[in-house]
């Protein structure tokens, strides 16, 4: 009996291609190969699609020099991957599921779902609708109001906006909150393009900043707590939350730098929390991933704000990291779930869709 192909998805054009390509080596290297056999493709910061021989060449970079593209056919009577050789010569390469470890755009934002959902290959994550709510932190923050869970205030604007008059962005700002704040494209990556602003003069590179990875700007008060971070997972009983892990950044706060770059920063899958707060935690995840209409896998993010233990909503990650250091993997292994497993799950539910 043939074993199910998995084609696992990673690099892509997002500001966050480098981290996709660890987060794939993760994946690919924890796939039970005695169950599935596995087909990679890599998508380089231009767009080109690439057959990728080995886990090898996905460590050492190599990959991007492949000479066999790899596209998806959209054809619901396919599902297959055509494969186009130096020599020009065409195969094609039947697929069962699609794994698509993508962060940020054009790939955690609904657009390769749609690609999915059109060829009728069953992938693993969250679907079109979903992918793409998250992805956008204003739309989410709007659909997390209703349930009645806290979240920082914020104010948002368009590119327009700013071009228009960046002196009367400022005064608004300054109007509403007291610094320091955050600036962030309301649909870039959780990392990219966010600055805490202290003062005045830091403002504008910040708004521009933001302005470079998205399609609006949000600012946001800041929030002096803890962060804590909750992974949830689809099963046929319904939603399961994990336990809560914490994020000990090795900077002001948790950015790319500290996230991947910084050997200080730190992450706890036990911290110890006040009375009843982790079970608050465990239920607003929930509540808020299958509000948005999440589906497979999420990672919901959290402040335990200082002083108050008030639980703040701060954003989903529906497709979270999976590297080495990434808490999604590290928590589910501490609720007895090892990595193996972890994939056997997420690709069930996607064949339960």
């Amino acid at each position: 009996m043939n074993k199910p192909v998995v084609a696992v998805f990673f690099g892509g054009m997002s500001s966050e291609h480098d981290i996709s390509c660890l987060s794939a080596v993760t994946v690919a290297g924890g796939l039970d190969r005695e169950k599935y056999d596995m087909v990679l493709v890599g998508i380089t910061k231009e767009g080109k699609w690439l057959l990728v021989k080995n886990i090898d060449a996905m460590k050492d970079g190599s990959w991007r020099e492949s000479r066999e593209k790899a596209a998806l056919l959209p054809d619901a009577s396919e599902k297959s991957l055509v494969i186009t050789a130096e020599d020009g010569s065409m195969r094609k390469q039947r697929i069962d599921v699609a794994f698509p470890v993508l962060h940020g755009r054009f790939g955690e934002d609904g657009t390769i779902q749609g690609l999915f959902e059109l060829a009728k290959i069953p992938y693993v994550g969250c679907g079109v609708a979903a992918s793409a709510v998250c992805m956008d932190k204003l739309y989410t923050k709007v659909l997390v109001k209703e349930l009645g869970i806290a979240q920082a205030r914020h104010i948002s604007f368009t590119h327009d906006e700013l071009e228009r008059d960046a002196q009367a962005a400022a005064a608004r700002i300054e109007a509403e909150f007291a610094y320091p704040v955050f600036v962030k494209p309301t649909d870039g990556g959780s990392s990219q393009g966010v600055t805490r602003v202290e003062k005045r003069e830091a403002l504008s590179p910040a708004l521009k900043l933001a302005a470079s990875e998205g399609t609006r700007v949000m600012v946001e008060e800041a929030i002096a707590g803890r962060e804590v971070e909750c992974a949830v997972l689809s099963t046929p009983e319904g939603t399961k939350a994990s336990g809560v892990g914490e994020i000990r950044a090795a900077a002001e706060f948790y950015d790319f730098e500290a996230k991947y770059s910084n050997p200080d920063s730190e992450t706890d899958t036990h911290p110890v929390f006040p009375e009843g707060k982790e079970d608050e935690i465990r239920a607003d995840a929930v509540k808020i991933f299958e509000a948005v209409g999440g589906y497979g896998l999420s990672r919901v993010d959290f402040f335990l704000e200082n002083g108050t233990n008030r639980v703040v909503f701060n954003e989903v990650n529906t497709l979270p990291g999976f590297t080495s250091i990434s808490m999604y993997p590290m928590l589910w292994r501490e609720a007895g779930l090892p990595l193996a497993e972890l994939l056997d799950k997420l690709i069930e539910s996607a064949y339960r869709r």
